[in-house]
């Protein structure tokens, strides 16, 4: 069963999508604009099936969920309000999946909350030390919202242009235009520092003691396999790397059934199989 809601973490609302039983699994969404948790998760959700409890949440300025007040956005609020979250759904351990901006604040989470979180998937993950903001994320940050804005963004997204089909624009502009005040706030330029932001440092990666998946895509133009997978295998003590060839920024839909066998097959650890 998935259920949409809205829990108070901090004093301000979250929408979650949150879906199946069993042990918990927080799934965090990447940064483009009209990007929400159900949004970028739900087709995955459904396909692991009901042994999973999977939360996928809408960060603070994406979606449903406002910024709280007094703050910007960044990642010290979304690894805290994540935090916060499983806290307030009573998840004493749990493992997290984040995709690109949530890769970063998935390995953020698993660094401050070392009893809580027991795994991690950091799929076209930002958060390397160093790691540059590339041209195409800084277009994907600033597409306007509308049908050419979500076309701009979507061909920069696939590695297979026939994703970007007339449905997925007409659906991902009118998300855009839903989240557009609030998004507007997030990431204005110069956009380098808010690359700059989402980065750990390197002692901070060396600290993390869950085991790690980073997933990428060999074409990934929005955050290089070069510059933002690459790096993390000299920092983290417990990775492995799986790599998508012809592949962009979004494996989770460019290669779904392999994505989702990846997926199951690691977190399947966690309840010993």
């Amino acid at each position: 069963m998935t259920e949409l809601r809205t829990v108070t973490v901090g004093g301000s609302p979250v929408h979650v999508m949150d879906s199946g039983t069993g042990p918990a699994v927080l799934m965090l969404h990447g940064s483009g604009p009209g990007t929400t948790g159900s949004g970028a998760w739900a087709a995955t959700a459904q396909a692991l099936g009901t042994s999973l409890r999977l939360v996928a949440p809408d960060q603070a300025g994406f979606g449903r969920t406002p910024i709280p007040a007094g703050s910007r956005g960044g990642l010290r609020l979304w690894t805290e309000q994540a935090a916060g979250l499983m806290d307030a759904l009573g998840a004493e351990h749990y493992a997290v999946v984040g995709h690109s901006m949530g890769g970063a604040v998935a390995l953020a989470l698993a660094a401050a909350r070392p009893r809580q979180v027991t795994h991690v998937v950091a799929v076209s993950t930002m958060g390397a030390p160093g790691a540059p903001l590339s041209a195409d994320l800084d277009a994907l940050w600033a597409a306007p919202a509308g049908p050419a804005g979500a076309r701009d963004m979507l061909r920069r997204l696939f590695f297979d242009q026939a994703l970007v089909t007339e449905s997925a624009v007409a659906a991902r502009a009118e998300a855009m235009h839903a989240g557009a005040a609030a998004y507007a706030s997030l990431f204005p330029p110069p956009r380098a520092r808010w690359a700059d932001d989402l980065t750990l440092s390197a002692r901070t990666l060396a600290g993390i003691r869950a085991p790690v998946l980073l997933v990428h895509g060999a074409d990934d133009r929005v955050t290089p396999l070069g510059t933002a997978a690459l790096p993390l295998l000299e920092h983290l003590a417990d990775v492995r790397l799986h790599v998508f060839g012809r592949c962009g920024h979004v494996p989770a839909l460019e290669h779904p059934h392999e994505f989702r066998q990846l997926l199951s097959c690691f977190l399947g650890r966690e309840r010993g199989h």
